[in-house]
C-alpha cells in the first residue's frame, strides 16, 4: 500500500516538474515589446484604391515581430492581434499593461481627403496637438471608439470628433515622454535612412491608445494610402520589408541604450550611413569635468572653422536635413541657417552645416542648432568620400595625442 502511494507521489512530482519545465522559458526574456497593428476586423481603417489600412498595418507589424523573434533571443514580442480581428482601443492598451511591456508601438497608415496629396512617414507621441493637421490625425484614429457599444461609459464621455475633448491632453504629465520621444526620433531617422522615405517628423497629439498605456509608447504612420504611388509602395514586398526593418532597427537601438538589457540582436540590413546617425559625444578628455551648461542658441550658430582641414584628416560636418529636391539658399526649411552645403546620396540631397577637422568644435556647434534641427547629427568625410564617423572620431583622438 505504502509502495503504491509512493509510486503515485513520484508520478505526481514528475508530472508537476515537467509542467513547470514546459511553462518556463528556455531563454530569459529581459525586454518586452508590444506591437499593435491598428484597426482590424469590421474596422478597416483608411481605405485606398487597392487596399485597406488594417491589412497594411498587420503585414508590417508581423514583419517587425519576425525580425525581433529571429534575431533577439532576449526579447519577448506580444501582438495585440495577429489576424484580421477587431480589438477595441482600451483592449490594446490592456494587453500592453498586462504584459508589463517595455515598449508599445502602434502601427497605422495615414490618409487625406480626396484631392489632397501627401507622402512620407511621421511618428507620434502623446500630448496636446499643436496643429490642426495633428488634431485631424488623432481624431481619425480615435474615432474607432464610436463602433464600440459602450464607448460613452468606457471613455468617460470623450468625443473623438470634438476639439474640446482634447483639452485633457494639455494637462498630462507623461513620465515616459522623454523615452517615447527618443524612440520616435529613432524610428523617423530609420525611415529616412533605411527606407528612404520622406521624413514628416516627430509629432504630438492626443491618442487614446497611447494615453492608456503605462510604458514608453509611440504611434507610427507608415505613409499615405490616399496617395496612389505611396499606396502601391505600402502594399509591395519591398515597402513592407523597408518599413519593418526601420521599426526593428529603431527598437534595437532604443533597447541597447537601456540599462540592464543585453545587446543580443543585430540591425537588419542596416545601411552604412546609419551608424553615423547615432548621437555622439564630445570626445575631449576634459569633457566630463568641464561640462558646459546648455545655452540658448543664437539666431545663426557660428560655423566651425575649416582652416585646419587637410586632404588626409577626416572632416566633420553636421547633417541637418534630407530632401528629394535641391533647395534654394533661402528655403524656409533651412530655418535661416547659413552657409549650408549639400551632397547627393541615394538620389537624395543631404544638407550639412559647418566643416572642421576638430570634432569637438563641430560637436559644440551641433548643440547650438538642436533647437532648430532636433535630429541633426554629425557625419564625416575624407576628401570627397563619406566615411564612418566612429572611425573618424578614433583618428581625431589619435591625432590629438601626437
Amino acid at each position: 500500500m505504502h509502495k503504491r502511494i509512493r509510486n503515485i507521489w513520484k508520478r505526481i512530482c514528475c508530472w508537476t516538474g515537467l509542467c513547470l519545465l514546459l511553462a518556463s522559458p528556455l531563454t530569459a526574456k529581459d525586454f518586452t515589446v508590444v506591437l499593435d497593428a491598428g484597426h482590424g476586423g469590421h474596422d478597416a481603417g483608411a481605405v485606398g484604391r487597392i487596399s485597406k489600412e488594417k491589412n497594411i498595418n498587420l503585414k508590417v507589424a508581423l514583419a517587425v515581430g519576425r525580425l525581433l523573434e529571429q534575431n533577439c533571443r532576449d526579447v519577448e514580442v506580444v501582438y495585440t492581434r495577429k489576424t484580421d480581428k477587431f480589438i477595441p482601443l482600451h483592449g490594446r492598451a490592456d494587453i500592453a499593461n498586462r504584459a508589463q511591456a517595455d515598449l508599445f508601438v502602434s502601427i497605422h497608415t495615414n490618409s487625406l481627403p480626396k484631392g489632397k496629396i501627401a507622402r512620407g512617414t511621421e511618428t507620434y507621441t502623446l500630448g496636446l496637438h499643436r496643429t490642426k493637421e495633428n488634431l485631424a490625425v488623432a481624431q481619425k484614429e480615435n474615432s474607432v471608439i464610436l463602433i464600440e457599444s459602450d464607448y460613452k461609459q468606457r471613455y468617460a464621455g470623450f468625443n473623438p470628433n470634438s476639439a474640446e475633448s482634447y483639452i485633457m491632453f494639455e494637462f498630462i504629465q507623461d513620465k515616459n515622454m522623454k523615452q517615447s520621444v527618443r524612440l520616435a526620433q529613432s524610428i523617423q531617422r530609420q525611415f529616412r535612412t533605411t527606407a528612404r522615405r520622406n521624413d514628416r517628423g516627430v509629432r504630438q497629439a492626443g491618442f487614446l491608445v497611447l494615453h492608456a498605456t503605462s510604458m514608453p509608447s509611440v504611434l507610427v504612420e507608415l505613409g499615405y494610402i490616399s496617395t496612389p504611388d505611396e499606396e502601391r509602395y505600402l502594399n509591395s514586398a519591398q515597402g513592407v520589408s523597408d518599413l519593418s526593418r526601420s521599426i526593428y532597427n529603431a527598437i534595437l537601438d532604443y533597447k541597447r541604450r537601456q540599462p540592464g538589457t543585453s545587446g543580443v540582436g543585430e540591425p537588419a540590413d542596416l545601411p552604412a550611413e546609419d551608424s553615423n546617425n547615432l548621437p555622439t559625444e564630445d570626445v575631449s578628455e576634459e569633457s566630463e569635468s568641464r561640462a558646459e551648461p546648455e545655452k540658448t542658441p543664437e539666431p545663426t550658430a557660428p560655423v566651425p572653422s575649416q582652416s585646419q582641414t587637410t586632404a588626409d584628416a577626416p572632416v566633420f560636418k553636421i547633417q541637418i536635413l534630407t530632401s528629394s529636391t535641391r533647395l534654394k539658399t533661402n528655403d524656409r526649411r533651412l530655418k535661416g541657417l547659413a552657409p549650408v552645403e549639400y551632397y547627393v546620396e541615394g538620389g537624395l540631397y543631404k544638407y550639412t552645416y559647418g566643416a572642421s577637422t576638430d570634432y569637438n568644435e563641430v560637436y559644440r556647434t551641433r548643440k547650438q542648432i538642436l533647437a532648430k534641427f532636433k535630429d541633426a547629427f554629425i557625419i564625416a568625410f575624407r576628401g570627397n568620400e563619406k566615411m564612418n564617423v566612429q572611425q573618424a572620431i578614433k583618428e581625431f583622438k589619435q591625432n590629438k595625442h601626437k
